[in-house]
């Protein structure tokens, strides 16, 4: 596979991992306005609920960032591209729900954290299966996605 190849397979999941470092960005900064407007000075990590909040949600988002680009690219790579991409801007519009939910209330982040769980699993399941998958069709040279697909009557007997 030609370098040109390579790239085209993986600019979509390079795109979305773009995006999601900037909206973990953006949360940052929601932080550093939040210190500013409710006068909570660095290293202090508590203050009025409303700094608290913001606080927290850009922890927790900060902490599954990791979890969320390595699921991503593997599920893009091992399984396929359009789902990682979808699931994964999925995810990240559940963060920004999040966020923005956890921000006005502590009961405002449940559902968009349900959303963005689920997404999140979405992906780690399809980086699972594919990199299963792979395993299997190059050590033992059985193609499961196809296999599959029969058995489901996605695909026609070959």
């Amino acid at each position: 596979m030609s370098a040109e190849m390579m790239l085209d397979q993986v600019v979509l999941l390079a795109a979305v991992t773009v995006l999601g470092l900037l909206e973990q960005a953006y949360f940052s900064l929601k932080v550093i306005y939040a210190r500013r407007k409710h006068s909570v000075s660095p290293p202090a990590t508590t203050g009025p609920p409303e700094f608290e909040r913001v606080f927290r949600a850009q922890a927790n988002c900060s902490e599954y960032f990791p979890l969320f680009v390595f699921s991503l690219w593997l599920a893009g790579v091992f399984f396929s591209e359009a789902l990682a991409v979808l699931f994964g801007l999925l995810y990240l519009y559940g963060r920004y729900l999040y966020f923005h939910g956890y921000a006005a209330s502590a009961q405002g982040r449940l559902q968009p954290l349900y959303f963005s769980a689920k997404m999140q699993w979405v992906l780690i399941a399809l980086a699972g299966l594919g990199v299963i998958c792979t395993m299997t069709q190059v050590y033992l040279g059985l193609d499961l996605l196809h296999i599959l697909g029969h058995l489901l009557g996605l695909t026609e007997h070959t």
